[in-house]
């Protein structure tokens, strides 16, 4: 990430980097198919309700796509911070003659510019890295000023950074989860865990959601799995691309990180390599 995009944005990562938007459409199709389907957690009284919906910090616009694909009578919007990552949705749009999609380019952190009431269900994935805390109270009152009554807030967060057999990723996941919390990020007391999963309920009880549920899930990884090589490529990209920002936060050198990277390659690619990757699914109901 360049100090230029780090003074724009509250992103951790590059929202303009085309190695970050390739990671990120890996990402997406690897999420849609492997955590239940894009409307995960969501039961079919919800889904049969949803008639507008909005995606935000949509990235590439996999979700997106794939929700409109298989639910042509429903309109999606997807919103992101990056230009790049917009452009490409749409020329996906357009592609796959989506008629139904609509993108733009707006910052989760500012008041979104849609009218009060706009939409059945708002999404967003993954803000562990795009939203400091004192931002997400802000960011959840603007998701309810534009959710219609009765609609639905549906989050999707990790619990952890995962938790594998490879001594040089637990410590590479510690590194990052402690920077992450000395940058803003997360709502751990200590740095040592993320905090995001324990903390954004209350923060959903007290903005006044009702009927809050969760949706656990877990995804191992190992040799045995057919996902193996995404998710090397997908961890092998994250710990080249965030080395940057763990020096910057002061928790390792330039030289431990990158001992420890690629230490990483070598473990993670052992024939006895596996991980657990916890994240949880909120949904909350405007009263």
């Amino acid at each position: 990430m360049s100090d230029n995009a780090e003074n724009t944005h509250s992103y951790v990562l590059d929202p303009e980097s085309s190695t970050e938007m390739a990671r990120l459409i890996e990402q997406d199709r690897f999420a849609n198919q492997n955590m239940g389907g894009v409307f995960a957690g969501l039961s079919t009284i919800d889904i049969a309700s949803l008639h507008t919906i909005l995606d935000l910090a949509c990235g590439p616009g996999g979700w997106v796509l794939d929700v409109a694909f298989e639910n042509p009578t429903i309109s999606v919007t997807g919103g992101d911070i990056s230009q790049r990552m917009i452009d490409y949705a749409i020329a996906r749009a357009r592609t796959q003659k989506l008629a139904n999609t609509s993108f733009k380019v707006l910052d989760i952190i500012q008041p979104l510019d849609f009218p009060d009431e706009s939409f059945d269900l708002v999404n967003a994935r993954l803000l562990m890295g795009v939203l400091r805390r004192e931002a997400w109270q802000p960011f959840l009152e603007e998701c309810t000023r534009i959710l219609r009554p009765g609609g639905i807030l549906r989050l999707m967060e990790p619990t952890d950074l995962g938790i594998t057999n490879s001594p040089a990723q637990e410590r590479l996941n510690a590194l990052f989860t402690k920077a992450l919390w000395l940058a803003g990020y997360g709502f751990s007391p200590d740095g040592n865990t993320l905090g995001i999963t324990t903390v954004v309920p209350r923060l959903l009880y007290k903005t006044g959601y009702q009927n809050l549920r969760y949706h656990a899930h877990a995804q191992w990884n190992g040799i045995e799995v057919e996902e193996e090589i995404n998710y090397h490529r997908n961890t092998a990209i994250i710990f080249q691309t965030i080395q940057p920002f763990l020096v910057r936060a002061g928790v390792a050198t330039q030289e431990e990180v990158q001992s420890l990277y690629q230490q990483m390659l070598i473990e993670i690619h052992q024939d006895d390599f596996c991980g657990m990757y916890n994240s949880v699914i909120m949904i909350g109901y405007k009263s």
